[in-house]
């Protein structure tokens, strides 16, 4: 249904709660985040290789906290438990129906810890195997650098104050540079909220709209049954009647006819409900087929956003290789300064001794 999306993330285990954050001014009193209660799920980002519980509230995200193995839930009472994130600076406190659910809830938290837990000494693994690799690698650079900074100075014709002068700007342009780069990262951030959003919103739409249907098909078929019943029962009323009818003084009472008249009035009256009742559900399952529709645009809008979003990665990676060059072209340049530097330093030197060597020179 949402092939790009569930590719990255996989929904590990969902349950209904209230939702609730720490005051933020006292630390002590419960604010509500939700009305009413709400689908707390557990992801697995498949990409980023990490765990996370989200909620969704209408088109917002009431929770979206990513799992770090120091975290702990606790249960404070027999329905509402809470847990600490550090991240965003708050407490989230979770209201359940039953004790069940709460315990449910909890223990399944144990395993996600645990499971972020393992993939993060993995990752870490794996960063100890690159340094050990980038270690390796060190004296052949450190050589290199080391011929580099050996071969004779570049001297420029404008002499070391154009070098400072070209340190500065570069400086400048640095700092412009990591400005770019932080606002495409911080609209890349917000675009991708947006989307988990938009998506988590539309998954439960989607479920409700399902749940709805297939309801909404039971019943038709349980009406349609008792329908049929009815229509059978109203036939052998009419039969009755007209059995009575055809024999007068034969058959029974007016006092039956009459009672049998006012069950089939009746049975009319049901049967005439009945078809009113299933007309509105064929009309809500055309609503439902409008709701499918704008589902699927929604789904188009939001690979257009994931598209934008690749995008805009790749502008920022771009971005970040222009600035790792331009702070390699800088550190060239400092050095190559501190080499002038130090040369006009010795020129000084040995022009402070040829002066004095000529002063005395002349008082002998």
């Amino acid at each position: 249904m949402y092939p790009q999306h569930r590719e990255r993330e996989q929904p590990i285990f969902s349950a209904r709660a209230h939702v609730f954050q720490i005051d933020p001014n006292t630390k002590r009193n419960w604010i509500p985040a939700s009305k009413h209660a709400v689908t707390v799920s557990f992801f697995y980002d498949g990409n980023r290789n990490v765990y996370r519980i989200i909620s969704v509230g209408g088109t917002k995200a009431i929770i979206n906290c990513t799992i770090t193995p120091s975290m702990t839930f606790t249960r404070t009472s027999q329905k509402f438990g809470q847990w600490a994130d550090s991240r965003a600076n708050t407490v989230y406190g979770l209201g359940f129906a039953t004790e069940q659910q709460l315990h449910q809830f909890s223990e399944r938290f144990k395993e996600v810890k645990e499971a972020a837990r393992l993939a993060r000494e993995k990752s870490q693994d794996k960063m100890e195997l690159v340094n050990t690799a980038l270690s390796i690698a060190a004296p052949q650079f450190s050589q290199d650098l080391g011929d580099e900074l050996q071969s004779p100075p570049v001297m420029c014709v404008n002499g070391p104050e154009d070098k400072m002068f070209r340190s500065q700007s570069a400086d400048i342009t640095l700092s412009s540079e990591k400005e770019r780069i932080k606002k495409m990262l911080s609209e890349g951030s917000i675009c991708e909220m947006n989307l988990e959003a938009e998506l988590f919103t539309l998954q439960d739409s989607n479920s409700k709209l399902v749940s709805a249907l297939h309801e909404a098909n039971n019943n038709v078929q349980q009406w349609k049954k008792q329908l049929a019943a009815y229509q059978e029962e109203t036939e052998r009323l009419r039969d009755q009647v007209a059995d009575l009818e055809a024999h007068g003084s034969h058959g029974p009472s007016d006092m039956l006819k009459d009672e049998l008249t006012r069950s089939l009035e009746e049975l009319e009256a049901l049967l005439k409900a009945k078809d009113e009742e299933i007309h509105i559900l064929q009309n809500k399952k055309s609503e439902y087929h409008e709701m499918e529709q704008e589902r699927e645009e929604a789904i188009h809008r939001l690979q257009e956003m994931e598209m934008r979003n690749l995008e805009l990665e790749r502008r920022v990676q771009n971005a970040e290789q222009n600035l790792a060059a331009s702070l390699e072209e800088r550190d060239r340049t400092e050095s190559e300064v501190q080499r002038a530097i130090e040369i006009l330093d010795v020129k000084l030197f040995d022009l402070n001794d040829l002066r004095q060597s000529l002063v005395k020179l002349i008082d002998k």
